[in-house]
Order: structure tokens, then C-alpha cells, then sequence
């Protein structure tokens, strides 16, 4: 298929290393845009001036959530190249998640290709300074204007870049996880494992219920006997117990993180004892207690590496180490910022770098 380029008339100013970023609050010049039909399947992939979706107050998406995503970054090395980090496991894991969403697969190659030409036409929006980047989000639609309870039969695939500073406002500093004992985010047999809309908005209540504590996020527990970790909000999780690095098996529920797994990988590589099995709550303190358990982070594409200082269960909050970020949070962080940005060697071949 041909991408047909219609660009902006007025360009938007773009920030300069001074700008605060933040995260998800400024976006580029231009989107990709993609419409899906049953007569048609995948058509008219074009890229546009960034700007609103005209849609029915019907539209299916409204109402029944057919909506996924995905989360990449593209980032600028010192000299001035353009790089991303794993971005065919992102588009496999949309295409995953499409199929448990009944929604038509896209071409994951086609996809990529009409990236790198958005990238290419935005690429001024990716910022240089330390700790930066440019974050992409993939989405899928239903668009049907129809109130009736089936898969609809039209779709819209987009893509928005933003460029994005920490996100985390603690940044790579330890954060404070509050675990939620009575609200469950997802389970085994739903759509805890795709990557959809609804996942996130059934997060909010106790997310807020932690933030009002002082918390940066949610650690669940399994929908079931709401005894064994699964993950926190926008992260996977890890727990260093006895030199062993643990983090909750895939078990359904758990969304299947691309940091996630670079993080199994880079410890394998090294040689680190690494296992993905249950975490009992009751476990993790339980360690804590016997002085065993050495380190917590959280792992993702926002936030790369999330050290963890402080978790609280019920009426218990404990303290990690010192509250300091640990040996192997900081080496996973390095490491993967290095590769990410064009620093170290990248032994595991994961950067497509991009001659735009």
C-alpha cells in the first residue's frame, strides 16, 4: 500500500532542551492514520496534521471498548542518529492483542514501515537532552456508529508520538507501592494479558486510593485468592530474595512486558540466577523480615527501570535495603538507557536504527 502525506500547514513550535516535559501532555505535528473495513480490509494508510477523530456519538468504542495500544520510544543518540528499541515485539503484542479483542490483525511490517515515515517527517520532535525521548503509541479502534453488543466491523489505526521526559515524577529515585487487599485489576481467562483500554480504567479507583496515601502505585494481587503478586500499574515487577532475581510468571492476567523480558534476558546473559514462578504478598514480607529480600523494581517502557523503596499491606509497610535504589535495579537501568540511546554495545541485537 502507498502512504499518501498530507502535511500540517502550521507547524507547532518544538521544545528545546530546556522545555519540561513531562509525560503524555505534547504532541507532534503529524499522526498516521489507517481505516479498516470488512469490504476492504487495511485501507487508506495516509499521514495527516496531528487533530481530533470525527466519530458518531455511537461510535462502538464508546461503549464497548474495543480499544488497543501499545507504548515504544524512539530516541537520539549523542550523534544526532535516530533509534528504536524492540519495535517488532510491540507491534507482535498489538496484533495479540488484537485477536483476544476481536479486532483485524494489521501487517506488522507495513506498520513498522509507516512508523519510520512518520518518524522521518517528526523527526525534529525527538529531543536530545538526558533522560528524553520520543514516546509512540500505536492504537486500534472500533468505529462503527452502532449500539448493539458484537466485534465491529470498522476500525481506525493510529499513531501519536509525544516527546517525553521522566515519567515518574521521582525519576529514577525509589518509588512507594501500596498494595491493594480487596480491589483486583484483572483475571485469569479475561483481557488482563492484552494490552486494552478497559485494563487501565479498572486500575483508576485504587490507583487513586494509593495516590491520596502518598503512593505512586498499585501492586495487584491475583483476582482469585488475592495472595500472589501479579504486577504493579504501569509496571512489571521483580523481587531480589537470597541473590535470586523472582518476577511473577504469565499466568493469563499479567501483561507480557517488552522491559520485562530484556530484563530476564540481560540477567540470563550475565549469568544471574533469574526465575519467573508465583510470589506469594505474604512472601515478599516475609523475606523482608529475614533480611532476605535485597531489592524491588519495576520494569516497563516508560520508566525503564523503577527502583521500589517502600511497600505497604494492609496495616505493614516495610522499607527496601535503605531505601535506596539497589546494585541490580541501577546495572538493569544503566544498561538498557546505554543500549537505548546508542552508549554501550548491544549484545542482544534489540535497536533498529533508523537513517532518517
Amino acid at each position: 500500500m502507498y502512504i499518501t502525506i498530507n502535511k500540517a500547514e502550521c507547524l507547532k513550535t518544538t521544545p528545546n532542551d530546556d522545555t519540561p516535559l513531562g509525560f503524555g501532555t505534547i504532541f507532534t505535528d503529524h499522526m498516521f492514520n489507517m481505516d479498516y473495513s470488512i469490504e476492504k480490509g487495511w485501507h487508506n494508510p495516509r499521514i495527516d496534521p496531528y487533530g481530533p477523530i470525527s466519530m458518531d456519538p455511537s461510535t462502538m468504542v464508546l461503549h464497548y471498548g474495543q480499544s488497543i495500544f501499545e507504548g515504544l520510544k524512539a530516541y537520539r543518540t549523542d550523534n544526532g542518529k535516530i533509534q528504536l528499541f524492540r519495535p517488532k515485539n510491540n507491534l507482535k503484542r498489538l496484533n495479540g492483542s488484537a485477536k483476544r479483542l476481536c479486532i483485524p490483525e494489521i501487517d506488522e511490517d507495513f506498520a513498522l514501515e509507516a512508523l519510520v515515515k512518520l518518524l522521518s517527517l517528526d523527526k525534529d520532535w525527538i529531543p536530545g537532552a538526558h533522560g528524553t525521548s520520543l514516546y509512540i503509541r500505536p492504537t486500534i479502534i472500533a468505529m462503527d456508529p452502532y449500539v448493539g453488543l458484537r466485534s465491529s466491523h470498522t476500525y481506525r489505526f493510529f499513531i501519536i508520538l509525544s516527546p517525553v521526559g521522566a515519567y515518574y515524577p521521582e525519576g529514577f529515585n525509589p518509588v512507594k507501592i501500596w498494595v491493594s487487599k480487596d480491589k483486583v485489576r484483572a483475571v485469569r481467562g479475561g483481557v488482563g494479558e492484552a494490552k486494552t483500554a478497559g485494563n487501565y480504567a479498572a486500575s483508576l479507583y485504587a490507583t487513586d486510593q494509593a495516590q491520596k496515601q502518598g503512593y505512586t502505585q498499585v501492586l495487584w494481587l491475583d483476582g482469585i485468592e488475592q495472595k500472589y503478586v501479579e504486577e504493579v500499574g504501569s509496571m512489571n515487577i521483580f523481587f531480589v530474595i537470597d541473590d535470586e532475581i523472582i518476577t511473577p510468571m504469565l499466568n493469563g492476567s499479567i501483561l507480557s512486558g517488552i522491559t520485562r523480558d530484556s530484563v530476564i534476558s540481560l540477567a540470563k546473559h550475565w549469568g544471574m540466577k533469574i526465575s519467573e514462578k508465583r510470589v506469594g504478598i505474604d512472601e515478599v514480607f516475609d523475606a523482608h523480615n529475614s533480611g532476605k529480600l535485597q531489592e524491588v523494581f519495576g520494569s516497563g517502557t516508560a520508566a525503564v527501570i523503577s527502583p521500589v523503596g517502600m511497600i505497604k499491606y494492609n496495616d505493614r509497610e516495610i522499607t527496601i535495603g535503605d531505601g535506596n535504589a539497589g546494585q541490580i535495579s541501577q546495572k538493569l537501568f544503566n544498561t538498557l538507557t546505554d543500549i537505548q540511546y546508542g552508549k554501550a554495545e548491544d549484545p542482544m541485537n534489540w535497536i533498529l536504527p533508523l537513517n532518517i
